[in-house]
């Protein structure tokens, strides 16, 4: 379950994907990017974890894709190929009913500010900052951040960080709505681990239904999601979840989810 350059760690119901090559601040390098493409189905098919939390190693999440490495067949066909595997994983933590954390302990450049977004919950360290970083190597966004950034900050922030390039720290990523909260860099990893660890005890099917809801929301017709709302909501007041939940409200104790 592990390489040396992504670790996993397992917390109970949380596992842990680590990018771990700080000597190239956790850029995406074809060992890293194996390591995501082999874990991550792994881990969201395994019944037995409910959050993946990702981060990175000593002070940096992931600095980006790893320029030195790209040297190779450079063909549209062949990086339409890579990306065609990287979109594996990415598709999967996007669409997944499992929640996903990403803890950005320190700079998120270019793909590695794609990787932040795909959290579901996403915590920075207050010396963390993001970069768009495609357009300064003549390049396109990747790894879904077309689509995640827009509807992280909305339209015209989303073009102004793809489009200038500009480093944003994080007291303003989190004022523009990039990330979920700040912490200490000292207490992110407690921070973000404490988290996962409470998405894992909650409802999982409300949480999944939640999630895909939301994704959905852009895309159907009034109809189709009010229709697509009640659906989910019929599925939830059936589950045992829900009488956990209004037995522990009625009675002023914590729930117990299943």
């Amino acid at each position: 379950m592990s390489s040396q350059a992504v670790i996993v760690e397992r917390h109970g119901r949380v596992a842990v994907l680590r990018l771990n090559q700080p000597e190239s601040r956790n850029a995406l390098s074809p060992q890293i990017k194996e390591g995501l493409e082999t874990n991550v189905p792994l881990l969201l098919a395994d019944p037995d974890v409910r959050v993946v939390l990702i981060t990175g190693t000593d002070g940096a999440f992931c600095a980006g894709g790893d320029l030195r490495t790209m040297q190779g067949d450079l063909r549209a066909v062949a990086s339409r190929a890579r990306m065609k595997a990287s979109h594996s994983w990415v598709g999967a933590l996007l669409t997944t009913d499992k929640m996903v954390v990403t803890a950005v302990n320190g700079p998120a450049a270019g793909a590695g500010l794609a990787l932040a977004l795909l959290g579901d919950i996403i915590l920075a360290a207050d010396d963390a900052y993001f970069q768009a970083g495609f357009t300064g190597v003549g390049v396109v966004p990747d790894y879904g951040l077309g689509l995640t950034l827009p509807r992280a900050v909305g339209v015209p922030r989303a073009k102004d960080m793809l489009l200038t390039n500009r480093k944003v720290e994080a007291a303003e990523a989190f004022a523009m709505g990039l990330v979920t909260r700040l912490v200490p860099a000292s207490e992110l990893r407690d921070a973000a681990l404490k988290q996962a660890e409470r998405l894992a005890g909650g409802p999982s099917y409300a949480f999944g239904a939640t999630k895909g809801l939301i994704n959905r929301g852009f895309e159907d017709s009034i109809e189709a999601f009010l229709e697509r709302e009640a659906f989910a909501q019929g599925v939830a007041f059936e589950s045992d979840d829900r009488a956990a939940g209004v037995d522990a409200f009625l009675n002023k104790k914590r729930p117990v989810f299943g």
